[in-house]
């Protein structure tokens, strides 16, 4: 174990697994974006080449009026949707980590499950909540008097909205609730000794710990908002809101398997990393700027 070599040997299963799925089809992904299917013959009869197109496909991604409005939709879904669900995550790990409250591991495992339950499964469940005619919570409001689709093309959006956080709150309530355990007891203590309440307590002290919890939430929740597919793709057949273009990822799965234009479909998987990255990049200058500030 002391020769040099020794680690390498170790790590060699992961590095050739991360190589193998990670690595390699990024950069083959980065090499498709600047290529283009080039076809001889008036109906491509004399068959097709790959051929070099420099930025063609990147400009065609960006001035696709469907690909840009689908990168604003879904900014416009994570501003809302990520807020909602990183307060209610914070707020019931605050209440579950309280001196006073009852059952936490039976409650941490409540709110956990829905994470269990694969992205597939959920949104066929949930489907059953929005049809009209099948759903009970459409009946009751329309017994008060309250028409609603939520799958009417101005709602449908929302209503995935409405699925993704009741699937990812319990796990984002987790990995706060393991930021709050690691603080000491000595400044639960202190505070205590000070006649500081709960309100107190979680304003003071563990909501300016629970910080770098929050970011990499916040974080992991940007990356998942730019990856929406699943809920949309199973919705698309229930609601005419939906169109094969409607989140990035869609839109790149159509131009890949539908249009046959892996081009111009790993152009736009390109730019959705970049703006990830972007984004990431944004809300972490924005929690320098506050470090700073305080």
């Amino acid at each position: 174990m002391r020769s040099k070599s020794a680690p390498w040997i170790l790590l060699a299963p992961f590095l050739l697994l991360f190589t193998t799925t990670m690595v390699v089809p990024i950069v083959m992904a980065i090499g498709y974006s600047f290529t283009k299917v080039e076809r001889s013959g008036l109906l491509g009869e004399s068959g097709m080449q790959n051929v070099f197109a420099g930025l063609d496909n990147y400009i065609a991604a960006l001035t696709n009026v469907n690909f840009v409005e689908s990168i604003g939709r879904m900014i416009i879904f994570g501003l809302v949707q990520v807020t909602v669900m990183i307060v209610a995550a914070t707020a019931l790990a605050l209440l579950l980590e309280t001196a006073s409250a009852k059952w936490p591991a039976f409650f941490r495992a409540t709110y956990f499950l829905p994470y269990g339950i694969p992205g597939v499964i959920a949104t066929i469940l949930w489907s059953f909540l929005y049809i009209p005619g099948l759903s009970p919570i459409v009946d009751v409001l329309s017994l008060v008097g309250i028409d609603i689709d939520f799958l009417a093309p101005e709602m449908v959006l929302w209503s995935i909205a409405n699925i993704v956080t009741w699937t990812y709150t319990g796990y984002n309530m987790l990995i706060i609730i393991a930021q709050l355990k690691a603080i000491p007891g000595e400044l639960y203590e202190a505070a205590r000794l000070d006649g500081a309440g709960s309100w107190r307590v979680a304003r003071s002290i563990q909501l300016p710990l629970i910080r770098p919890a929050l970011m990499l939430t916040i974080i992991f929740s940007i990356i998942g908002t730019l990856q929406l597919f699943a809920e949309p793709r199973l919705l698309q057949t229930m609601s005419s809101g939906i169109t094969s273009e409607y989140t990035p990822n869609m839109s790149a799965y159509a131009y890949a398997f539908q249009y046959n234009d892996i081009g111009m479909a790993a152009a736009q998987a390109v730019i959705i990393a970049i703006s990830a990255f972007l984004l990431s990049a944004v809300a972490l200058g924005i929690n320098s700027w506050m470090e700073k500030r305080r």
